[in-house]
């Protein structure tokens, strides 16, 4: 949802931020917020947004925090770069607000791109860290598939490798847009990236979310992202296999 490019199977990513007036109120202020947010949470729950089994949740206290203690969070996550920061910096480097006082978020997302633009060594371990997993191509055969269920995971191995590496374009040269086809139009602009081929990139990613999304309306209950080459025609897996070359392209840029 922060990037505005939800499917139909999800679950809840949110966090809560406030700024209290004496940083002596904080804890006063959170006490407070918390048992709201608990209560948003779980009613989002009751219209079909799963709680986040990570606990990546407002009503969680880690996710319930101060202007001043988001940048803190923020700032270990940048220092340290371990793996599970890695993965929590996936989730919160794609803020956008959803109600209130949406210029707390802005001044947040304005001191984060700033701050991640000045440590090309954090960017480095994100960008590492995103080109660990490549498309499922193969040299003999058009896909590489699970040797067992024979399909594709076209969130792991396809949308996500576009989101990874327009994120750190995005934090690298202070892009404060939050969509994927936004964070690559605006790279293009800087890098001087030909038009078709930025247009080729946005469209291949629009391709693997639009299969992602007819599974998923489909009824899909377990693999919701998951597809099988076989199942699609011969036209789509030619596009398929193409979106996946474009997803290698711009991993071969980033490296």
């Amino acid at each position: 949802e922060g990037r505005l490019e939800q499917t139909l199977d999800t679950d809840q990513d949110n966090g809560l931020l406030f700024l209290p007036e004496d940083k002596a109120d904080t804890e006063a202020l959170r006490a407070r917020f918390l048992p709201f947010a608990r209560r948003v949470n779980a009613l989002l729950d009751q219209c079909g947004f799963p709680l986040c089994k990570g606990g990546v949740m407002a009503g969680n206290p880690a996710w319930c925090l101060s202007l001043a203690e988001w940048r803190g969070q923020f700032a270990s996550w940048m220092c340290s770069a371990s793996p599970s920061d890695l993965l929590n910096a996936t989730i919160f480097f794609d803020l956008r607000a959803l109600c209130g006082d949406a210029g707390l978020a802005a001044a947040l997302q304005e001191w984060l791109l700033g701050a991640a633009g000045d440590n090309p060594l954090f960017l480095r371990f994100m960008a590492a860290n995103s080109l660990q997993a490549g498309p499922p191509l193969g040299r003999i055969r058009d896909f590489v598939v699970d040797r067992e269920s024979g399909q594709l995971d076209l969130k792991r191995d396809g949308s996500r490798l576009f989101v990874d590496v327009a994120r750190i374009h995005a934090l690298a040269l202070r892009v404060a847009d939050t969509s994927t086809a936004g964070r690559l139009r605006a790279a293009g602009a800087v890098f001087g990236w030909p038009e078709h081929e930025v247009s080729a990139c946005t469209e291949a990613f629009a391709f693997i979310q639009q299969l992602r999304l007819r599974r998923q309306v489909a009824g899909a209950q377990e693999g919701s992202n998951r597809i099988s080459p076989d199942a699609l025609s011969e036209l789509e897996r030619a596009f398929l296999k193409e979106s996946f070359r474009q997803a290698r392209r711009l991993q071969q840029k980033l490296q």
